[in-house]
This record gives structure tokens, sequence and C-alpha cells, in this order.
């Protein structure tokens, strides 16, 4: 330590600068003792500008907001793709033209009993448009390019004359089916025994639906919306499973067992719900709808009930698609 110190006192005497002995000296035996420290590239760094390089980054970082997070982002990786839950992403349409499904000046219940026979009111043809004249007119853009594609498709593989003729023979067959379900249903004819009708498939279909059906009330009976002003021809106005319905019966070569694979079927029950209700040749109210599909196979049909909240969305759906054809024809009587 002595020899230290000494060292010390030369060096100021020489130099005129002065060192302070450190309180503790530790001594190593590292070979690096002896030569001279490399220094660090990082001693080389200004530290009073990087200190101002942290401050000013840390500074930015605290004024971030999610808003120019998502620009930043934008910037860099592009905007987002924002996808809305199929129910958000169009806003919902409410009817300008409000009208009531139920009539509640009605009982559920007929007064009259299905024992003189269900109704069977003709339709009358006039300038009043009909329930599938309104939807037919006032299909989707999406619904029309599926039937257009459906069509090319089918001509492509049974030609011009094979089409026209396949077309004919569904028309026909639904024909046959709803004037032997007609037959059925009336008190003209008791469906037990008659085994005869099971030959067709689509009878055998809906047997199972049949045993659930009473107090047939009207079949194949015209309705007529003064107020709205549209007529119709239903299939059936019957109990089902205890519940009166508007039946409404169809045929099918795909199956359907869902009811949003009846496409407008729901909106064209409705409509002949509402009707009756405000139709004066009907002294009940229906508060229930039922889409049977039928299968040419024989396999069981799909039934599809519909209570009275489902019919109710319906009907808005309705009511809506009535506006639009209403809107059409103003335009082209314009044109």
């Amino acid at each position: 330590m002595k020899p230290f110190l000494a060292i010390c006192r030369l060096l100021r005497k020489l130099n005129g600068f002065s060192v302070k002995p450190s309180s503790l000296v530790t001594f190593s035996t590292s070979s690096y003792l002896g030569g001279q420290k490399k220094k660090s590239s990082y001693e080389a760094v200004d530290e009073a500008k990087y200190s101002r390089l942290v401050r000013s980054v840390l500074s930015k970082a605290s004024a971030q907001t999610p808003e120019s997070l998502f620009k930043e982002d934008e910037i860099l990786y592009g905007p987002v793709s924002k996808h809305k839950a199929p129910e958000q992403e169009q806003q919902v349409r409410v009817p300008q033209n409000w009208f009531p499904l139920f009539n509640e000046e009605r009982n559920v219940k007929p007064h009259t009993s299905a024992s003189s026979g269900p109704l069977k009111i003709p339709l009358q043809r006039n300038v009043i448009p009909s329930v599938t004249r309104i939807l037919q007119q006032t299909m989707t853009p999406e619904q029309r390019s599926f039937l257009e594609k459906w069509k090319q498709r089918m001509v492509l593989e049974l030609g011009e004359d094979g089409f026209a003729e396949y077309t004919s023979n569904i028309f026909l067959q639904g024909k046959q089916f709803h004037e032997t379900l007609e037959n059925i249903l009336s008190l003209e004819e008791n469906f037990k025994g008659r085994e005869e009708h099971l030959q067709c498939g689509f009878i055998k279909s809906v047997q199972h639906i049949l045993n659930e059906i009473s107090d047939v009330q009207a079949l194949e009976s015209a309705v007529h919306h003064k107020a709205l002003k549209y007529v119709g021809l239903l299939d059936c106005v019957a109990e089902y499973q205890g519940k009166l319905c508007v039946i409404d019966w169809k045929t099918s070569e795909k199956p359907k067992p869902f009811i949003r694979s009846t496409y407008d079927n729901p909106l064209q029950v409705v409509a002949y719900i509402g009707a009756v209700n405000h139709d004066a040749h009907y002294s009940f109210q229906v508060r229930c709808g039922l889409i049977v599909v039928a299968y040419k196979d024989g396999s069981p049909a799909h039934p599809h009930f519909m209570d009275e909240e489902l019919c109710s969305k319906y009907w808005a759906k309705w009511l809506l698609r009535l506006e639009e054809y209403t809107e059409k024809q103003k335009v082209q009587k314009l044109d």
C-alpha cells in the first residue's frame, strides 16, 4: 500500500492532478490485468443524445390511443376488413304502413262445427294481385339469380323441350297431390281404409301428418284482405296437434328439413293467415301456420310448424314485400 501512495504523490507533483485511492482495491490474477482494457462500443454512445431519444419515444408511447394505433396498423398493413354478424349486416327495416296480423275481435275457435263441411270459397279473378304474384314480383336478386342458374342447368341437361316437359309434369304432380288431399280431408271421403291413395308416394309421405290433423275448416278456399288489397287461395285450415293452422302442402324432390329451405313459403302462409283473420267469410281467427313438405319417394314429410311469435316475424317481412310491390307498380305506371 505504501508504494502505491508514493506513486500517487509523485504523479501529483509532476502533472498537477490528484488521484484518490479507492477505499477498496482488489487485485486479479487475470492475464488481462497487465494489458490495456478494450473499449466497448457502447462507451462511444452519446449518452445525452440517447437519453433524449428514449424520453421522446416514451412520451409518444404514453400518448397512444386505440384510434392512433388503428391508424398506424392501417398504414403498415392496409385497411382492416370489418365483418359484422349476419343479423347486423343489414339495417332492420320496419313496415311504414303497419297492419295487425291477428284480429282480437274474433275467437280462435270457429263458431260453426266442421260437420257442416269445410269452406270452399271460389277465387274471383280480378285486378287485385294475388299473394303468389306479389312474391314473384319482389324476389331478391339472389333468388332470381339462383332460379336462372337452375333453369340454365336443367336446360343444358334436358334440352328446351325436355325442360318444358319436366316443368309440366311437376305442375301436374302438384295438382294431383292437392286434389287427392282435398278428397281425403273433406267429409266426402274417409281416409281410413282407402289403401289406393297410399300408392302415391306423396300421400304416403304425409300419412303421419294426416293422422295429426282434425277439424278441417277450409279446403282450397279463397281469401281476400280488403285493407291490404291482396287475394289468395289457401290449401287448408285445420287443427294440427290441437292448434288451428293455415296449412300449406308442398312437394319436393330434395329434402327440406329446415324452414329456411322453403324460401318464401312462410311469407305465403302468414299472408293467408292475415287475410283469413280479416275476411268476413271466415268467422274464426288463425294464429299458427304449418308448411308440410312431401316427397315423391314416400319418405316421411317434414312439417314446419309456425307459432304466433314466428308468424309475427314473417308478417313484418310480408308487409315489406307488399310495400315493395306497391312501389314498383307506381313506378311502372309513371313509365
